[in-house]
């Protein structure tokens, strides 16, 4: 008897979303079943805010990005990251010198 009750237990407690899996249960949903690319994309950025460090901050991450990627065209993209490449690089350190690189 005491086994079954634990048994019971246990899967009480896996099959109980956290906060952060139901949040991104929610921007999933919106992403690949309602097809609502803006709203998911907002949900997904609100998971990273929300529960940073969950794993599921980290799947949002991706998905964040491959809503970014199958919306923006590559010239755009390539365009905004070399502006803020830039922008990172501050006063005096621009590409192509030596203290211009993290590398």
């Amino acid at each position: 008897m005491t086994q079954d009750l634990e048994s019971v237990r246990n899967m009480k407690a896996i099959t109980e979303l956290t906060e952060s899996a139901r949040d991104y249960a929610t921007a999933y949903a919106a992403h690949y079943t309602d097809h609502d690319l803006p709203t998911a994309l907002q949900l997904y950025l609100k998971v990273m805010a929300s529960h940073p460090g969950t794993k599921e901050a980290g799947y949002a991450r991706a998905q964040a990005q491959n809503i970014i990627n199958a919306t923006v065209p590559d010239q755009e993209l390539l365009e905004a990251q070399v502006e803020l490449a830039v922008a990172h690089f501050g006063p005096g350190n621009q590409p192509g010198t030596a203290r211009g690189s993290n590398r």
